[in-house]
């Protein structure tokens, strides 16, 4: 049995409902895929978690999926904005513009071996300047030279 379940897209807020499982295992809603993914299109059976790890959304285009402006206003529009309830959208074939039409990923927990898998890289420690000298701008020390006014001659 699937229940309808909403996500926001990360670029412009805009809702996308789509029907999932009663157990639910996201990882997180990103305007870019985690790398070594796999994503499905949501048109596509997407809770076999074998070989599937998200779905990849086009927003205000993919097919399969109800499309709605966000109306509680913290996207900027308004609820004057926003279609009726029979004006969502429901695939590309409708008139109603509704989205920003980039790609957002929403990605499942993943295991493997029994552990999850964090999708972020480790830190990578990086070496600004390898080089053992001084870095800086050499040369006089005051106005005058080292031994101009306010140096160390007196004058």
């Amino acid at each position: 049995m699937g229940f309808p379940v909403t996500y926001y897209c990360p670029r412009c807020e805009t809702l996308v409902e789509v029907e999932r499982d009663g157990y639910l295992a996201d990882k997180a809603v990103t305007p870019y895929p985690f790398e070594g993914w796999t994503y499905a299109d949501p048109t596509e059976p997407f809770e076999d978690r074998e070989t599937v790890d998200g779905v990849r959304f086009v927003c205000g285009e993919s097919a399969g999926v109800r499309w709605r402006p966000n109306d509680d206003g913290s996207s900027g529009s308004t609820a004057a904005d926003a279609p009726a309830d029979d004006d969502e959208r429901t695939g590309p074939a409708d008139e109603v513009a509704v989205g920003c039409g980039d790609p957002f990923y929403l990605s499942f927990v993943r295991f493997v071996d029994g552990r999850e898998v964090d999708p972020r890289p480790e830190a990578e420690l990086v070496t600004i300047d390898p080089d053992p000298r001084a870095s800086g701008p050499r040369g006089p020390r005051g106005p005058g030279g080292p031994d101009g006014p306010g140096g160390t001659d007196g004058r």
